[in-house]
C-alpha cells in the first residue's frame, strides 16, 4: 500500500495544477488588449487611414493674376469722393508719395498724436483733439484720396477729423 500513496499525491498535485490553470483561463495565451473591455464611448477612435488627413489637393494652386498690385496695397476702391466732402479730398500723385507728404503734415500738427502707421495699407492711426480715428490714403483713378474714417470704415464724423482733413488738404496739395 506505500506504493500507491506518491502516485496518489502526484496524480492530487497534477490535478490541483490542472484546476488553478483551467481556474485562471489560460491567461497566459491571452493578448492582454483593455481596449476592448471598456465600454464603447470611452474607446479610442478608430479613422481609416484614408481619411485622417484633410485633402491638400489644390492646396498650394495660386488664383489666376487678374492685377499687379495686391488688395493689402491699399489699391481697394475707395468710397467715391464726392468734391465738397469735409473728411476728404482728392490729390493727383502716387500713393506712396502722397503717404510720405501726409505723415510729414501730420507730425508737423500740434496737439496730433500718430498711435500707429500702416504704409501697406495706407493708414495713420491718429488721436487729435479727443477723437481718434484713422487717416486713409488711398490710390484711386483721378490720383490719391485722402480721409478720415472711423474705426468701423465709414467717414469720420465731428469737427476734430474736419478740421484736420481741411489742414491736411492745404498742406499736401
Amino acid at each position: 500500500m506505500r506504493s500507491k500513496l506518491p502516485t496518489f499525491r502526484f496524480v492530487a498535485y497534477a490535478a490541483l495544477i490542472a484546476v488553478v490553470v483551467a481556474a485562471s483561463g489560460c491567461s497566459w495565451f491571452r493578448k492582454g488588449k483593455d481596449v476592448y473591455a471598456q465600454s464603447p464611448e470611452s474607446r479610442p477612435l478608430e479613422v481609416p487611414p484614408d481619411l485622417d488627413l484633410p485633402s491638400t489637393e489644390g492646396a498650394m494652386k495660386m488664383p489666376p493674376a487678374e492685377g499687379s498690385q495686391s488688395v493689402t496695397r491699399s489699391s481697394m476702391p475707395a468710397p467715391a469722393p464726392s468734391t465738397n466732402s469735409t473728411t476728404g479730398f482728392t490729390v493727383p500723385g502716387e500713393r506712396d508719395a502722397v503717404f510720405a507728404k501726409v505723415g510729414e503734415a501730420l507730425a508737423a500738427t500740434t496737439g496730433l498724436t500718430i498711435a500707429s502707421k500702416a504704409q501697406i495699407l495706407g493708414t495713420y492711426d491718429v488721436d487729435y483733439e479727443g477723437s481718434k480715428f484713422l487717416v486713409r490714403v488711398t490710390k484711386v483713378d483721378a490720383g490719391v484720396y485722402v480721409s478720415a474714417v472711423d474705426p468701423r470704415g465709414l467717414p469720420a464724423s465731428g469737427e476734430a477729423p474736419t478740421k484736420l482733413i481741411a489742414a491736411l488738404k492745404a498742406a499736401v496739395q
